[in-house]
């Protein structure tokens, strides 16, 4: 059954994951945190740590990831766990993989159509929507401490990054390490 649950779940979060990894964050997180609790908030902020980390899309990764321990958690050994994962990782995909298939030549033939061009024109409120709410579910006590010396440096940290970033096109691998580094000596 938990199966069925994993894929079902993935499947919707798969067909209306528009905008990209980011923006499936949230629907990730109100699916197996919220709704069906089979992560915990700081197993799920974890996840998304480790997905942002590997290579591949983040979406994805993170359905990998929770795949096998939402298994791993409900008490099934580590191999059911990577069942999990492909099952989740498959369910995530396969919406995509059947609209590309089905709207392929249509959206070739009309992608210039006014008709189209208004739907898409529509859609990006909501990925803009989407990303923000991804943004609000890593903000919490896991990402940016408890206590108050860690709630400044963290801030300080994400403004730092965010203007490095932004502004001056820093390298985001060296901002990752840079922070790891930070991190690990303010919070240690």
């Amino acid at each position: 059954m938990l199966f069925l649950q994993l894929f079902y779940a993935f499947f919707k979060i798969g067909l209306f994951g528009f905008g990209g990894g980011y923006a499936m964050i949230s629907m990730i997180q109100g699916e197996v945190v919220t709704r069906h609790a089979w992560l915990t908030s700081p197993e799920f902020t974890d996840i998304i740590a480790i997905s942002q980390m590997t290579p591949g899309p983040i979406g994805i990764n993170s359905a990998t990831y929770v795949g096998y321990t939402a298994v791993v958690n409900a008490g099934y050994s580590h191999a059911w766990g990577i069942l999990g994962s492909i099952i989740t990782t498959g369910a995530v995909v396969l919406p995509s993989f059947i609209l590309m298939v089905l709207i392929s030549r249509f959206f070739l033939k009309y992608q210039k159509h006014p008709a189209v061009s208004s739907v898409f024109s529509g859609l990006r409120p909501g990925v803009v929507g989407l990303l923000a709410a991804a943004a609000l579910v890593l903000m919490n006590g896991e990402n940016f401490g408890t206590a108050n010396v860690q709630i400044i440096v963290s801030i300080i940290l994400f403004v730092t990054v965010f203007i490095a970033s932004y502004r001056f096109k820093a390298n985001p691998i060296l901002l990752i390490v840079l922070s790891g580094i930070v991190g690990y000596l303010v919070y240690r």
